[in-house]
């Protein structure tokens, strides 16, 4: 994660503002719709291998080949979906360029075969091959000075790289193909259960990406790229409460089966040290955002400054969230996550446009931080079953 920032960092100041701002609403565009490539197969695949591993081809395959299809769907999605956009053709390109490799994420089905077996040293060796290739072409390229599309096509590259990597990796197993199997019924088996995570993620990317497409639409290339610069500095701490929540949280649902006093005093715990973690974070980013934005992309970026003073607090909200998710899932509530993400993304739109024209990029901050609060906190009190978890 450090390479890839730092790496980011060097290309955005490349590229300035304007470049980098067209380049990031490639990126958030494309993501809007990445979910139907995925079709929410990723745990159910997972969960198929590791309930019945004599079944791997079968599964392998099917889950490719429905894959593969999701990404064509996508692609036609994102054709239509671009006509009803301000966007010109050069941009148009940009952004099916950059969708196109959904088709490659066909290979993830080797990424769940190897969750299933718990052997993600394979997996970390594919993502360090992606991200060396994919950082010493970014670099290549600002030093030979070329045009925004050849960072374009690297991000295709990115995608490819880690597709065709995975593909060996499994091959240097020697247990057999997967491609040339596929079951109709197992794959209606596998859309009936994968159906609610696709809509799930659905709306998870539009409240993760809404902004810099609606940033791009009102205000231009340049604003998104002053907010595309400062959330990346603002997020890149995210995976602390990931990783805590994922560690600590087992032993927090153990709890629950000796005592619920214990349980939710685990709970209650968690959440104050995840939110003295995350004031400890933001408050110096408040007060140096300025200076921070200013080192790491240079003056160009400086407005940016203010974004990311405000983007730093959604973090604490963030945390929460995870916290709250995993006790949904410990308690089978999944749906409410479901609810909850349409809940968030629909504050943070409703925001966005009130605040966008008048505020920029940094009503666009401030609606997410809002967004992220109101999702949260608010939520949890308007259903009954969990209303204990706001207390």
């Amino acid at each position: 994660m450090i390479a890839g920032l730092l790496v980011g960092i060097w290309v955005a100041r490349y590229l300035g503002p304007s470049q980098f701002g067209l380049f990031s609403y490639a990126i958030a565009f494309a993501a809007l719709f990445g979910s139907i490539a995925k079709l929410g197969l990723d745990s159910i695949v997972v969960r198929d291998l590791v309930r019945d591993p004599n079944q791997r081809d079968l599964y392998l395959g099917t889950a490719f080949w429905l894959k593969l299809f999701g990404a064509l769907a996508m692609l036609g999605i994102i054709g239509i979906a671009m006509q009803f956009t301000s966007s010109d053709t050069t941009t148009k390109i940009y952004v099916f360029i950059v969708a196109s490799g959904a088709i490659f994420q066909s290979s993830e089905v080797v990424d769940f075969y190897f969750q299933s077996k718990v052997l993600s040293k394979f997996v970390s060796i594919c993502k360090l091959a992606q991200l060396l290739t994919s950082s010493l072409l970014k670099l290549y390229l600002i030093v030979v000075r070329a045009e925004l599309i050849w960072f374009v096509w690297v991000s295709l590259v990115d995608q490819t790289t880690l597709g065709i990597s995975l593909l060996i990796a499994y091959r240097a197993q020697r247990i057999g193909r997967f491609f040339s199997h596929f079951d109709m019924v197992t794959a209606r088996k596998m859309l009936r259960d994968s159906w609610p995570l696709l809509f799930s993620g659905l709306v998870v990317m539009v409240y993760l990406r809404i902004d810099q497409v609606m940033i791009k639409e009102m205000l231009g290339e340049k604003e998104v790229g002053l907010y595309s610069a400062a959330i990346r500095i603002s997020e890149v701490w995210y995976f602390l409460p990931l990783i805590l929540t994922k560690s600590l949280f087992p032993s927090i649902v153990t709890a629950k089966t000796k005592s619920e006093n214990l349980f939710y005093s685990r709970l209650t715990k968690l959440y104050g040290f995840l939110l003295l973690m995350g004031v400890v974070i933001a408050l110096p980013v408040t007060f140096l955002s300025d200076r921070l934005i200013v080192l790491l992309y240079g003056v160009a970026y400086k407005q940016a400054g203010q974004v990311l003073m405000i983007h730093i607090w959604s973090g604490i909200f963030v945390s929460v969230a995870l916290v709250s998710g995993s006790r949904y899932l410990s308690d089978n509530l999944q749906r409410y996550a479901f609810f909850r993400a349409v809940f968030g993304a629909a504050i943070n739109v409703a925001l966005n446009l009130i605040l966008i024209p008048i505020y920029g990029s940094v009503g666009a901050a401030a609606s997410t931080v809002v967004a992220q609060a109101m999702m949260a906190l608010l939520f949890d009190i308007l259903i009954r079953r969990t209303r204990i978890v706001f207390k």
